[in-house]
């Protein structure tokens, strides 16, 4: 079958999922994947997030507590 190491399977989430998820509006996610903060695949006319890269924004964006009070 296939010669090389197996590769982990990568899961892509729709616009529409990834708002679901973050509770926001489809547009808004479409302006962060336009405006490059949220890298996409453009697959046809629609896009798909990584999972990884919603991840790594999440990370990128979560306040800490300590932040807060200041």
């Amino acid at each position: 079958m296939s010669g090389g190491p197996e590769r982990p399977r990568l899961r892509y989430y729709t616009v529409a999922e990834v708002a679901e998820t973050m509770r926001l509006s489809k547009m808004t996610v479409y302006r962060l994947v336009h405006s490059g903060e949220l890298p996409a695949v453009r697959v046809g006319r629609s896009y798909r997030v990584p999972e990884d890269a919603l991840e790594a924004y999440l990370a990128a964006s979560s306040v800490e507590g300590d932040r807060l009070s200041s």
